[in-house]
């Protein structure tokens, strides 16, 4: 009985080593490019709102617009793995589980800093950059590599937001919508560009 369970361990971890070695393509660049639509459309809608933006107001509206774009950049992800083979699924926890940790941490810190005082909300734009750069990161050995370029450039914006802090009466809702609009639309280019691309002119010369 030992020997048919270790027998098993061995097979999962055959398993999980394939699926580290394969690009993941359960990310899709419509989705993805709607999600930093829904970003870009957040900004203007907050921007146009009229009334002083109190840290309680930005903090709960880029909370709830987070929540909107994720289910929509994920989207096709839960629709592909209700449908997906054994080793599919397998390889989507895996990237799940490297890009997870570092949005939990996003979402831990931003309540740890808000209770600490409102006025430290002025950080949370750079602070939800640099942690979103860290899970594009740590999900590169299964995406595109190109994708350490748009995790770069989420580190970048971070950075600058923090270093240019100011006071809660600074805060800007382009701070927030412009930067991960931006870089989602940038993700989802990288993502068409070396997944999508040749199969849509496979297909299309196919069709000719």
């Amino acid at each position: 009985m030992s020997d048919v369970t270790r027998a098993l361990e061995q097979i999962a971890e055959i398993h999980d080593h394939l699926a580290r070695g394969e690009v993941y393509r359960g990310w899709r660049s419509f989705p993805v490019a709607l999600s930093g639509i829904v970003g870009l459309l957040g900004g203007l809608w907050q921007s146009m709102y009229g009334r002083p933006i109190d840290a309680w107001s930005f903090t709960a509206y880029w909370a709830f617009v987070a929540a909107i774009s994720l289910t929509v950049g994920c989207s096709e992800i839960a629709w592909r793995y209700l449908r997906a083979s054994a080793r599919e699924r397998r390889q989507t926890r895996c990237v799940i589980g490297q890009f997870l940790p570092a949005l939990v941490a996003g979402a831990i810190a931003t309540t740890a800093l808000f209770r600490l005082g409102p006025a430290l909300v002025v950080l949370f734009p750079g602070l939800w950059a640099l942690l979103y750069g860290v899970a594009i990161f740590a999900a590169r050995p299964y995406i595109p590599r190109v994708s350490g370029w748009v995790a770069l450039y989420f580190w970048t914006a971070g950075l600058i937001l923090l270093w240019t802090a100011n006071g809660v009466e600074s805060l800007s809702p382009w701070s927030v919508g412009a930067t991960f609009g931006v870089g989602q639309l940038f993700g989802a280019l990288a993502l068409y560009w070396n997944l999508e691309r040749e199969t849509f002119n496979d297909d299309k010369t196919r069709s000719v």
